[in-house]
């Protein structure tokens, strides 16, 4: 039998992620520079870079997020 211990779900990435899609869906972005959707996040969600990159890279393979102009972030949803 398995039993989960995970102790810290709010660090799990389905729950950042779902924080993360909800900021950029209650500011309306569709495109915005990396450290900037960093500062709105981190508002939301006190995390570290770290954790907010895995979120992001998350994201990116669902599917939801991809790379736009000038390196910025793109929305897909």
């Amino acid at each position: 039998m398995i039993i989960d211990k995970n102790i810290n779900p709010e660090r799990d990435l389905y729950y950042l992620g779902g924080i993360l899609i909800d900021v950029l869906e209650n500011n309306n972005i569709k495109e915005v520079d990396y450290m900037d959707l960093y500062s709105l996040f981190k508002v939301k969600k006190d995390v570290t870079i770290n954790l907010y990159s895995l979120t992001l890279d998350w994201l990116f393979i669902l599917g939801l997020v991809t790379k736009g102009d000038k390196g910025k972030i793109k929305i897909c949803f």
